[in-house]
């Protein structure tokens, strides 16, 4: 590692990756991590990734996004997204991405919300699958350096221009690294709740440092609570029962054994029936019914599934699975354009940390992989045609700021809290707590 680099991508999800992979082999690029580089809510994704089938599919895809976003999307963002959604598809297929088939042809799925079926898939890993792949091309990249377990504590800012990150490396030590171009693609928020599918260790560390810089945000009281996460007692981050589930035939049953929901309505529908149910009967959890499935069926379609229920005492399909709305994903986050431009020159900002618009209010599911291959891609080939022009600029460094990063970093999450309540933000999860850290 080097004090100075071309450009910084700030988080090895599938966003960050792609975009890294996208941008001139002759610039010098660091890519950090907070965690392992493989520790990012990309490689958790189970479902599949959304696509457009054919034209005559655009404007029942343009619909559904729009109708699960409650029409406050923004609809050049939803028109990208799906318009550009074949050649995003083309490419994973050309770095090596697996796609599940029937014969020859692609085995399309349907998840909530969707009028068709447009989803491709891998098993239950959709995720692991698209994200492990763009790893190991970026990792064969010889103009890309990773680095794990180092943590973005700060941007360097010169007369309102992001001219770098402070990091705190591996051993502890904080360090200023400049750069022409910061990206960032940090993820989420899911670490500051005490019930989240997110990694603890991702707690919108971006979106603190925006607040502090006076960079705009846009819609982050827009948290998504997934319907159905694995209930336990043992804690500790979510397992999420994929969308698909309920897409291949699911059923969800309330403590009498009732169904009580179209299981296919969005994810914020299906969330509020359950916590209907759930204060109704004073329960802790509601039931998925796979019993329409057989076993095989399961452990092909849904292998990971399959087997954390195994280690859980379920055994499907004869068993039922205790399943709880936890939070998922954030809508909202940096302001940014569809391509990745956010309020502060030279930073960027792709997947979900950013916010173009592109979900509106609630996301349809599948659009969230999409979402980090179609605007990382963008901002991809606009900083390949401006970074050259964009000098390194020398930025003072206090570093007494930074003597305390603990406490920095609870200032960041309490901040992000408090902006959240303040723009009328909904909580069905609680904050994590101290408590919930020991």
């Amino acid at each position: 590692m080097t004090d100075r680099y071309d450009i910084i991508i700030v988080g090895t999800g599938a966003a960050g990756l792609f975009c890294a992979l996208n941008l001139p082999t002759e610039a010098n690029i660091l890519i950090i991590t907070k965690d392992d580089p493989e520790n990012s809510d990309s490689f958790l994704a189970q479902g599949g990734i959304s696509t457009l089938i054919d034209e005559a599919d655009y404007e029942k895809y343009f619909e559904d996004t729009m109708r699960a976003g409650r029409y406050e999307n923004d609809e050049t963002s939803v028109e990208v997204l799906i318009k550009s959604s074949p050649a995003a598809i083309e490419d994973l297929i050309d770095l090596g991405v697996n796609f599940d088939k029937e014969g020859k042809e692609f085995d399309y799925t349907r998840e909530a919300a969707h009028s068709s079926k447009r989803i491709l898939h891998y098993k239950d890993a959709t995720g692991r699958e698209i994200t492990g792949k763009l790893m190991q091309h970026a990792k064969k990249r010889p103009n890309i350096t990773i680095l794990p377990k180092t943590m973005m504590i700060d941007i360097m800012e010169t007369d309102g221009v992001c001219s770098g990150v402070v990091a705190q490396l591996p051993d502890g030590t904080v360090a200023p690294i400049a750069s022409r171009v910061v990206v960032w693609a940090t993820g989420g928020i899911g670490g500051l709740f005490r019930h989240s599918t997110n990694y603890p260790h991702i707690t919108g560390d971006a979106i603190g440092i925006a607040i502090k810089h006076g960079i705009e945000l846009e819609d982050i009281n827009y948290i998504q609570i997934h319907p159905t996460t694995l209930y336990t007692e043992k804690g500790g981050r979510s397992f999420l029962i994929s969308e698909s589930v309920r897409g291949e035939g699911a059923v969800l049953l309330n403590p009498d054994m009732e169904r009580f929901v179209d299981e296919l309505l969005p994810r914020d529908v299906v969330s509020a029936a359950i916590a209907e149910e759930l204060k109704k009967f004073h329960a802790k959890h509601v039931w998925l019914s796979l019993r329409g499935m057989t076993k095989d069926y399961i452990q092909k379609r849904f292998p990971t599934i399959y087997e954390q229920c195994e280690q859980e005492g379920i055994h499907l399909p004869e068993d039922l699975i205790p399943v709880v709305p936890a939070q998922h994903y954030m809508m909202g986050g940096v302001k940014a354009d569809i391509d990745g431009k956010t309020s502060m020159d030279n930073l960027f900002a792709v997947g979900e940390v950013s916010c173009n618009g592109v979900h509106g209010a609630n996301r349809l599911a599948s659009n969230s992989l999409l979402e980090t291959l179609v605007f990382p891609k963008r901002a991809a080939h606009l900083i390949a045609n401006e970074w050259k022009t964009i000098p390194i600029r020398e930025t003072a460094f206090d570093a007494n700021e930074y003597r305390d990063v603990p406490k920095l970093m609870d200032r960041y999450r309490e901040s992000i809290q408090q902006e959240i309540e303040k723009r009328g933000g909904t909580l069905y999860a609680q904050w994590r707590d101290e408590s919930d850290q020991h």
